[in-house]
């Protein structure tokens, strides 16, 4: 903080960066798109540029917003949006919140514009109702998938494979629908109209505060909370497949469980949630949904290696091995205090998974953001001493992980290449890249013994004459918008830890 209590806009630099580099390298004007994006993720990155922009817009009234708005306004009408309606749930709720992040940052700069330059009004409002209903329609289609007839309840990943009731369609529902109740500005657009409707939800007008959001959270969480979808660590697993076992109920009748159940871990299924926890909050006034989302964190940031009492990284033990040294311990979700996937330290990250860590710090951000002056939460008094208590607790708390942060926002900034391009993570100290320098022929790879013909630490496929890869982020799919993403997430994460509630 600056003197005055004037934040230090300078601190927002690198975001500016990574959101201009983004765009300036990834996104085509003319079509409205990331072209080597997917559909979902797609979504995801749009909803990054949002949320930035009203981070930046918030903390500094710095102009960001005219360029980057026309981009999200070239998406709204690049997005395939007919395909995205015929894909997975999942699939579909990020749609959801891409809007209603989109439609948050128009309201609130058009807040800071008319309170800081006098304006009548701000172009970006226009594009409110569209937003709107793209979120709307959305909403009711994804709807569909929650399912009461195995484990009792809960959203089915996709209508098109077999049930799997999984953590990261489950948390989207849940934080989907509270955004609806919170954010979503009512549509009384009717369109479109699908063949097959018996009923007419999706084209009968929705207003603001629209009870049936509020329900579907509250449900949605209660059963999560029900679901074991935890592992030892406090870390969400992936989810459960359904097993259809005769020997329980009536003659004939199948009695389905989630009981397959998908012990891996990705980052992405510890975030999603943070933010719905903060709305139902926001909705209720029940503090126990804050305190949910804090004891997740905690969790997370434990699984990466790092104490939050001493605020420092856990002391591991040297490796007994001086030629083939330690990666450093797997702690659950990282290493060495840095939030990672299985798959960092091979390098061999798929498009999805280069998206999951950028997902996980924009809920973090958004759970971590200052809390509003009140609460709503309709036909109730707010008790001042004790709601400022609360706010105090939420600001010191968050304030708690900002050196967790800021160490995996430094770890991100080291991946930049000459462009500013970001990457996915560095390579850990005594990582063997095997899938760019070969498989070594030493007696750890292969059954304790060296492969005839070949030296000790030779490898099998390597290149001569240094033709290896040096730049631990060009393996795999190397730097990619996704990854981009990631670097804009992480770093907006840092403010609102660190300056966002002071």
């Amino acid at each position: 903080m600056m003197p005055g209590g004037k934040k230090d806009g300078n601190a927002l630099e690198p975001l500016i960066n990574a959101v201009d580099v983004m765009q300036t390298h990834y996104f085509q004007v003319w079509t409205g798109l990331w072209p080597t994006a997917i559909d979902w993720t797609s979504a995801v990155i749009a909803t990054h540029i949002a949320g930035a922009m009203s981070t930046v817009s918030s903390a500094t009234n710095y102009v960001l917003a005219p360029g980057f708005m026309s981009h999200l306004m070239g998406f709204y009408f690049g997005q395939d949006a007919l395909t995205l309606r015929s894909e997975a749930y999942d699939d579909m709720l990020w749609v959801v919140l891409e809007w209603l992040e989109a439609i948050k940052f128009v309201d609130s700069h058009s807040t800071e514009l008319l309170y800081a330059q006098g304006l009548p009004s701000w172009y970006g409002e226009e594009w409110i109702p569209g937003f709107a209903h793209r979120a709307r329609i959305f909403w009711d289609l994804a709807s569909g998938g929650w399912d009461v007839s195995a484990c009792g309840g809960g959203m089915v990943w996709s209508p098109h494979l077999s049930p799997y009731k999984n953590a990261i369609t489950n948390e989207l529902f849940i934080t989907a629908s509270i955004s609806m109740y919170l954010q979503f500005p009512s549509d009384d657009n009717a369109s479109p109209f699908q063949a097959g409707e018996n009923n007419g939800s999706s084209r009968a007008p929705v207003g603001k505060k629209d009870p049936k959001f509020l329900d579907a959270a509250i449900v949605g969480y209660e059963w999560l909370a029900s679901s074991n979808m935890r592992n030892s660590k406090g870390l969400y697993i992936d989810g459960f497949h359904i097993s259809h076992n005769r020997h329980h109920g009536h003659a004939g009748e199948r009695h389905m469980e989630c009981n397959i159940r998908n012990q891996m871990v990705y980052t992405y299924n510890q975030g999603v949630l943070l933010s719905g926890q903060r709305g139902l909050w926001e909705a209720t006034g029940s503090r126990e949904y804050l305190e949910d989302g804090h004891a997740l964190i905690s969790s997370v940031i434990n699984a990466t290696g790092f104490d939050l009492d001493s605020q420092s990284v856990y002391t591991e033990a040297a490796s007994n091995n001086s030629s083939h040294p330690r990666l450093g311990t797997w702690h659950g979700i990282g290493r060495h205090g840095i939030l990672e996937e299985a798959c960092d330290a091979y390098g061999n990250c798929s498009q999805d998974a280069q998206t999951f860590k950028g997902i996980f710090f924009h809920h973090f951000a958004l759970f971590c953001e200052p809390l509003p002056a009140y609460v709503v939460k309709p036909g109730e008094t707010v008790d001042i001493p004790t709601f400022e208590k609360l706010k105090a607790w939420h600001v010191q708390k968050c304030k708690s992980y900002g050196a967790w942060v800021q160490r995996n926002a430094a770890a991100a900034k080291e991946t930049l290449d000459s462009d500013g391009k970001a990457g996915g993570g560095e390579i850990p100290e005594g990582a063997v890249d095997y899938r760019n320098t070969g498989v070594p022929r030493d007696r750890v790879w292969n059954y304790g013994r060296v492969m005839e013909g070949a030296k000790e630490g030779e490898l099998r496929g390597s290149k001569v004459g240094g033709g290896t890869v040096k730049d631990a982020n060009e393996r795999g799919r190397g730097r990619t918008v996704e990854t981009q993403g990631g670097l804009v997430a992480v770093l907006r994460a840092a403010w609102e830890a660190v300056e966002g509630g002071t």
